[in-house]
């Protein structure tokens, strides 16, 4: 069952938590709402769940209007960043009461159990007293009684928020596995862009109560369609360089040292003012001179995730990052050759937008 949401807009007072939001998510996929704290996403995954009430726009479940309908009748299923679960009962009695008051048949409801205690780890606490269990444990059975469910629409805000690190990658694999099972319409809303790359199958990205861009998670790492986007997603993000621009025929010149030349830039435009981004591990570096490769200063280097090298490099009054693999290799009292590779060089206009179609060349 999609969701269609169609203008749908929340204000609190004079704030204005999410701005005439049209999106749909389609049947059957996983969709991150992704941003950082404040950007409205958990705002829309409530109204969509009738949490909180719109101030204007519509939410369809498929065919079906159900802007005003209260939670109880969107048969939905919700987690959320606090484990919920009912004390002084069992695991195994927090995840089958769901299924009694839908009076499922035996046979259906201890195979429906069985199949999420095992997905979830949760075999050895099964008769165990919700009261006895930690936070991350608490949080696997809020988990469980809510897929057991099987209904056509799970939300999930930030679960994984709350537990310990061991537990985080327990679930994060739990839930990829049965969102595969399951094939049903998921909302994922997290600030973690290592979740959503991980668990989406379309990641919507949201800034400001907006969303400024969805796409699959590759794509939208690899074709930001805006500087935030560049920025946000990456660790570290893009590097972003402004410059004022002169045209020169039906393109722009472009001076950097960036590049060993000067550049001509064609298709940006009446645009006078451009940023140019790159993302860290796009940039190549060597200890030996190589053809279009410029020469900077390694002002610091550390190993991070992934066995990599992340580099500061100086070069002229610009600093940018760059990641490469540890066999390269370089001392921090060495200079070095990178070269800023132009297939993945992105130009942004003055508002912070990706122009797209542009051609980079030496001059």
């Amino acid at each position: 069952m999609e969701i269609r949401l169609e203008n749908l807009r929340k204000e609190f007072k004079e704030v204005v938590a999410v701005r005439d939001v049209t999106i749909t998510f389609p049947d059957s996929q996983v969709t991150c709402l992704l941003g950082p704290s404040g950007c409205g996403k958990t705002t829309l995954l409530r109204m969509i769940a009738g949490l909180e009430t719109q101030t204007s726009g519509e939410i369809y479940f498929g065919k079906e209007r159900v802007s005003d309908l209260p939670p109880s009748k969107r048969n939905i299923g919700m987690v959320f960043q606090y484990p919920v679960v009912y004390r002084g009962t069992t695991v195994y009695s927090n995840i089958e009461l769901p299924l009694l008051e839908e009076k499922l048949a035996p046979a259906e409801r201890k195979k429906r159990i069985a199949q999420v205690i095992e997905v979830l780890g949760l075999q050895k606490y099964a008769h165990w007293d919700t009261s006895l269990l930690d936070i991350g444990t608490r949080q696997k059975v809020a988990v469980a009684r809510t897929v057991a469910r099987q209904p056509e629409i799970i939300m999930f805000d930030e679960p994984l928020t709350n537990v310990d690190v061991d537990t985080r990658v327990q679930l994060k694999q739990a839930l990829k596995e049965l969102t595969a099972q399951l094939k049903k319409t998921i909302v994922y809303v997290t600030h973690d862009q290592t979740d959503a790359m991980t668990l989406a199958d379309q990641i919507a990205l949201m800034q400001n109560g907006v969303i400024v861009q969805r796409d699959a998670p590759r794509e939208l790492y690899n074709y930001p369609n805006n500087v935030f986007g560049g920025w946000f997603l990456g660790n570290p993000g893009m590097n972003f360089f402004e410059y004022d621009v002169e045209p020169v025929g039906n393109a722009v010149r472009l001076i950097s040292p960036l590049f060993p030349t000067a550049m001509r830039v064609i298709g940006v435009g009446d645009n006078r003012r451009i940023t140019v981004g790159i993302r860290p591990e796009r940039i190549r570096v060597s200890p030996v001179e190589l053809p279009n490769f410029v020469w900077g200063e390694l002002s610091h280097k550390a190993i991070v995730v992934g066995g990599q090298y992340l580099l500061s490099i100086s070069v002229g009054e610009l600093l940018l990052k760059a990641k490469v693999r540890r066999e390269v290799g370089l001392d921090i009292s060495d200079g070095l050759w990178f070269e800023c590779p132009l297939d993945w060089i992105m130009i942004f206009d003055a508002e912070g937008r990706r122009l797209e179609d542009v051609t980079i060349e030496p001059e």
